[in-house]
């Protein structure tokens, strides 16, 4: 007999007056949510393909069912299409600066207003694959004060995302970094392949010598989700283990 509790989901939409629109956010909340308990806050990129692909409610509910992690809302917020999620992913992106600074001054606050979550930078965690990794780790670095945790699964890194990392003097950041073995020879959204193992492991070096929390491996296989879904639910066990 299943031991399984259900959270609920809900669709909203929010405003930025940063990015001048309108986004689409999905939430989920967990098993037995109630405004008289705090909660910890994760934030998804590519939030329509973490709920579809990743199975991360599902795969969060599990956890939560089995009490293995803390009780954790999620907000995925999906992109409309490919050109938008580059000027708002890419570090070279054109809405790249508004974008993080709509996670930071104006996500983080409607959350809070709408939801009962922890408000130190330790209880908000960001998560993203690919360029949705990229955003992650440069909003973090941006706001060290307000993002704690990320959860980078094989994302894009070039010198300008190093350079900001080589920079970055907070050290109360928890980061779990995954990449795939395979990936040498990825194609990315303007068509050109690239190389995601060797930036990647150029990252950890740096990462290593951060007096950081921080967890690093990688996994047999290449940039596709067939590999980060299954590695989600040991990316959720590590950043909110009871």
């Amino acid at each position: 007999m299943s031991n399984r509790l259900y959270g609920t989901m809900k669709e909203e939409q929010i405003y930025s007056n940063y990015l001048k629109k309108e986004l689409p956010l999905l939430i989920y909340l967990p098993p037995n949510y109630s405004p008289l308990y705090s909660y910890h806050l994760l934030i998804a990129q590519d939030g329509k393909y973490y709920f579809q692909l990743g199975r991360i409610a599902r795969q969060t509910e599990e956890l939560i069912s089995n009490n293995e992690i803390e009780d954790v809302i999620i907000i995925g917020i999906p992109y409309k299409n490919v050109q938008e999620r580059l000027e708002m992913y890419h570090p070279n992106g054109k809405m790249s600066d508004a974008y993080i600074r709509f996670l930071a001054e104006e996500l983080v606050p409607y959350a809070e207003e709408h939801f009962q979550t922890y408000s130190l930078a330790a209880g908000r965690t960001l998560i993203g694959d690919s360029l949705g990794g990229t955003v992650s780790l440069l909003a973090a670095l941006h706001y060290p004060n307000t993002f704690g945790q990320i959860i980078l699964q094989s994302p894009y890194i070039n010198q300008a995302v190093l350079d900001q990392v080589a920079a970055f003097d907070n050290h109360h950041l928890k980061i779990y970094h995954v990449v795939g073995k395979e990936e040498t020879n990825v194609e990315t959204t303007n068509g050109k392949r690239k190389d995601f193992l060797i930036p990647n492991r150029e990252l950890n070096k740096m990462l290593i010598n951060l007096e950081i929390i921080y967890h690093y491996h990688e996994f047999d296989g290449d940039h596709r989700w067939t590999f980060w879904q299954p590695d989600i639910k040991q990316a959720l066990q590590y950043m909110f283990t009871k």
